[in-house]
């Protein structure tokens, strides 16, 4: 059983900028996905930014360009970094993961291993 364990959400005014990680209890597996799901209140989870051990990748087009998803493999974690924020990012933000598997989906119904959330929002 995998654990993911995120941090770094807070409050950040409009234009600013965070950066969340996610450790991973274990990434031993022959290949993955990992990926940045959020979830805004009243709406469905949406896919964020997702990337393989295989150095893919993949942003959600609403954050291209303002959002980079990045991993330490040395430290289990990932990471992702947020700016020039909007109103429209606020939500609770999950890290998952599927092993055994590398296809960079944005989908969450693809990933089997989830993290409890860490809150973004983002105000003026």
């Amino acid at each position: 059983q995998v654990q993911l364990v995120e941090s770094g959400g807070g409050s950040v005014q409009p234009g600013g900028s965070l950066r969340l990680s996610c450790v991973a209890s274990e990434l031993s597996f022959r290949s993955y996905s990992m990926g940045w799901f959020r979830q805004a209140p009243g709406k469905k989870r949406e896919g964020v930014a997702v990337v393989n051990n295989y150095g893919g990748a993949k942003h959600a087009e609403s954050v291209k360009g303002r959002f980079t998803v990045s991993e330490d493999d040395a430290k289990n974690t990932l990471y992702l970094q947020m700016d020039k924020v909007r109103l429209e990012d606020t939500g609770i933000y999950y890290c998952a993961l599927r092993s055994r598997w590398a296809g960079i989906s944005l989908d969450p119904d693809d990933y089997e291993y989830w993290g409890q959330g860490t809150q973004v929002t983002v105000s003026s």
